[in-house]
């Protein structure tokens, strides 16, 4: 139980978050439209996490490494699942957005 929970939050080693975004990853910000209006990741995708199921059109790329993130975590740790289960086969929680910011 444990380890299923440290996998949907991303809890472990942290992924180097800059060479994946310089490698290609899409950063994924799964807050609320107003909530990334208020300030995002430059070059950062926008789809709400109620949104992402019916938008997988927007990530045609199941291999590509995308990297999600939110307000406290808890959301990008569900968008995670969301596509791990969809089949996507490189998907990292990045947390909050702005710590995230400070990794790139």
């Amino acid at each position: 139980m444990i380890e299923t929970l440290k996998k949907i939050f991303g809890i472990g080693p942290s992924p180097d978050f800059a060479t994946l975004v310089k490698q290609g990853a899409i950063i994924l910000d799964v807050r609320t439209k107003g909530e990334y209006a208020g300030g995002h990741i430059r070059g950062s995708l926008n789809i709400a996490v109620d949104q992402l199921a019916s938008s997988l059109d927007r990530l045609p790329d199941k291999t590509k490494p995308i990297i999600t993130c939110c307000a406290s975590g808890m959301r990008s740790g569900v968008a995670k699942s969301v596509l791990t289960a969809k089949g996507y086969s490189n998907v990292f929680n990045g947390g909050i957005w702005d710590r995230l910011q400070n990794k790139l």
